[in-house]
């Protein structure tokens, strides 16, 4: 038996990158695998990848910008399949690499709804579910700029620091729980969002999200036992 047979997880940002990877390696392992993102398209190539597997899922296709969506997540997960065991959230928004004094509302706005808005309707949404499950994992992308601050990477870093702190907040309070809540940072990658912040850069020389994603998959497994940590892929 698969190490997540009859468990149910959840993926943000899975129409391709490491959201569309991490699905498919978490359907591998047994889980069904509810996907989300933007893009119908993209989410019909990862429930095809994921099929090919032999694994199953189910598609959603929504902008984490829009909270009541998201708000109804937790309800009609419950209501649909009875449990969620895992949590994935691997969207992200760039933003708009500029000088902090030169920074625009909808710009700054935009990665907000995405990178710390949505992480919080998330954990509300899924935590009631997640707590009860027999070995709830949540696992929340990352990266290294939240920690390194970089000129005109303002936007970027200051929303994924928010999204750390959420995150190794929650898993603060959740410390004595069966609940184990992480966060994973990829490092360089051969991804669109990586491709936008640096154009000119030979993606054929980096890591594939297909080569990241059995490390962030394996954080969401019942024999995790860390939680408020901050994992680095090898």
């Amino acid at each position: 038996m698969a190490a997540l047979t009859g468990s149910v997880a959840l993926v943000t940002g899975a129409s391709r990158g490491l959201g569309a990877a991490t699905a498919k390696e978490l359907a591998r392992l047994g889980a069904h695998v509810i996907i989300t993102g933007r893009v119908q398209g993209g989410l019909e190539e990862t429930d095809d990848a994921i099929r090919a597997v032999g694994g199953t899922s189910t598609l959603l296709p929504f902008d984490l910008a829009a909270t009541d969506t998201i708000d109804a997540l937790g309800p009609s997960i419950h209501e649909r399949f009875g449990r969620l065991d895992i949590l994935v959230h691997a969207a992200a928004a760039l933003g708009v690499l500029t000088p902090v004094a030169h920074i625009q509302k909808k710009d700054f706005d935009h990665a907000l709804a995405a990178n710390v808005t949505a992480v919080w309707h998330l954990i509300g949404t899924c935590a009631p579910l997640l707590t009860a499950a027999p070995a709830g994992r949540a696992a929340f992308v990352t990266a290294a700029r939240a920690r390194a601050p970089k000129a005109y990477w303002g936007i970027y870093g200051a929303t994924k620091a928010a999204l750390e702190h959420f995150t190794q907040t929650w898993a603060d309070e959740t410390a004595t729980t069966m609940l184990r809540v992480n966060l994973f940072d990829p490092g360089q990658m051969a991804t669109r969002l990586r491709r936008d912040a640096y154009p000119g850069e030979d993606q054929s020389v980096l890591p594939k999200p297909a080569d990241i994603a059995p490390q962030l998959a394996a954080l969401c497994l019942p024999t995790e036992s860390r939680t408020g940590e901050l994992i680095r892929a090898a």
